[in-house]
């Protein structure tokens, strides 16, 4: 097939996607996205983007496939060590030292999937407040596009191998043991709030002090980025930290975001100098 006419073809797929399922995929990489559909395409053995547009037509079922081939959730507790290490020891006590011992704390883990990254902030901002503290300061809303796996993420419950990266005392002090899996606990998980959001299309979560968006933006184009970056910056209190992935750079973003660790990915919407 010519390549002028695939792309055509994707493209009418994805207005396909749009109109059909509401997933506004416009502002992907395309390649990316090419890759992943056609995964698909070559799994049913239908003949190209079109053909494949009319299977979906008539075996309705085949978007879920679809969709979780296109959303790859992909993530960890403490993904990237050193850079939650960084979170913990330097950005999170300065943020914490600036408000008052009452004062909420609001936090926004944006592309959550299945909740690991929600869960290790929990952790992390519990152990630093205590429990009590955490259960009546702080607010996690923690997002995603995929129902899937956000219905995972609610659930709370992860096979032993997921926990790899959680040293063995805050395993025992966060997570409840239910056979061969840990659950997290019911006590501190109230603070969490799962729900669907594009990052796209949808407002941003308001007066967030720390915004978590891991490895997520590096599948949007660069206008695309840009676009949910001032969202982002718009988003945060005065002095909010934003935490990206370790494949996403603010380099082009400077004039919005002030780098608190550059190496690790960690922002300020503030003008704070950098720790690295």
């Amino acid at each position: 097939m010519p390549q002028v006419s695939a792309d055509q073809d994707l493209e009418v797929l994805l207005d396909h996607l749009k109109r059909n399922r509401g997933f506004d995929f416009t502002g992907y990489k395309r390649a990316s996205l090419a890759r992943r559909v056609d995964k698909r395409v070559q799994a049913l053995g239908v003949g190209g983007y079109a053909s494949y547009v009319d299977f979906l037509e008539v075996h309705p079922e085949e978007f879920e496939a679809l969709f979780n081939t296109i959303l790859i959730n992909v993530t960890t507790f403490f993904r990237d060590e050193a850079a939650w290490e960084c979170l913990r020891g330097k950005v999170l006590p300065d943020l914490i030292g600036r408000k008052s011992a009452t004062e909420p704390i609001r936090v926004w883990s944006a592309g959550c999937a299945s909740g690991q990254e929600a869960y290790s902030v929990a952790i992390l901002l519990a152990e630093l407040l205590g429990p009590d503290a955490y259960r009546a300061r702080v607010k996690i809303y923690a997002t995603d596009v995929d129902e899937e796996a956000l219905a995972q993420a609610r659930h709370a419950t992860y096979p032993a191998a997921m926990l790899d990266q959680v040293p063995p005392d805050l395993i025992d002090r966060y997570f409840d043991r239910i056979n061969a899996n840990y659950s997290f606990r019911k006590d501190l998980r109230r603070q969490i709030i799962f729900g669907r959001h594009d990052l796209i299309q949808d407002a941003p979560i308001s007066r967030v002090d720390l915004l978590v968006c891991r490895n997520t933006l590096m599948y949007f184009n660069a206008e695309t980025q840009a676009t949910i970056l001032l969202r982002f910056h718009l988003a945060l209190n005065d002095g909010g930290v934003l935490f990206l992935g370790r494949a996403e750079t603010l380099l082009t973003h400077t004039s919005t975001f002030a780098p608190l660790d550059l190496k690790h990915r960690i922002s300020t919407n503030g003008k704070r100098a950098s720790t690295s």
